[in-house]
């Protein structure tokens, strides 16, 4: 990577780092608020049947990380073209 100067850099990665703790939020708060903390509340509600604090334990928080990969990607391309430093 190359950038224009080492503030074009640090800007970067200061919106790197914000993107990751997003998504980190979002992941903790999916896989352990949903399936744990909040799990009496949302069992409450049903889905096909199943409790929603046991559905979001065992599949929606997979769901939730597969987006979060696909919404990472997304971000990141579009911060290295924003920044110059894409592959193309």
């Amino acid at each position: 990577m190359a950038f224009q100067s080492k503030e074009h850099a640090d800007s970067y990665w200061r919106e790197n780092l914000r993107l990751m703790v997003v998504l980190s939020v979002i992941w903790f708060v999916v896989s352990y608020g949903c399936g744990v903390l909040f799990v009496d509340a949302l069992n409450t509600i049903r889905i096909g049947g199943y409790k929603l604090g046991f559905w979001f334990a065992q599949q929606g928080s997979i769901y939730v990380f597969v987006v979060l990969i696909f919404v990472y990607a997304k971000k990141m391309g579009d911060l290295d073209r924003k920044y110059g430093v894409d592959d193309e």
